[in-house]
């Protein structure tokens, strides 16, 4: 596993989480981020990790969240926030 951190245009910053694991197919890859999404057994997982982290990313953060995989080449995730938050009152 391999984590690395990068500053992109100076006032974005970019986290890389990856792996060289079997990696995963378009299909699986289309399917993330959809809410109660598993590869597991019925009753073996809830499929809530990846879209609550990409709620957290997206809506609350202003940032994004990616993913890179190959079959047999590994998977990669891709956080990038800004650096700065624009802070609204509600």
């Amino acid at each position: 596993m391999t984590i690395s951190t990068e500053v992109r245009a100076s006032d974005w910053v970019a986290i890389s989480i990856a792996d060289n694991g079997v990696g995963m197919s378009e299909q699986i890859q289309n399917q993330l981020f959809n809410l109660f999404f598993t590869t597991k057994p019925v009753g073996k997982g809830t499929g809530l990790g990846l879209p609550i982290s990409y709620q957290i990313i997206v809506e609350r953060h202003q940032g994004y969240l990616h993913c890179q995989s190959q079959i047999g080449q590994g998977t990669e995730f891709i956080i990038e926030i800004p650096l700065k938050q624009n802070h609204q009152k509600t």
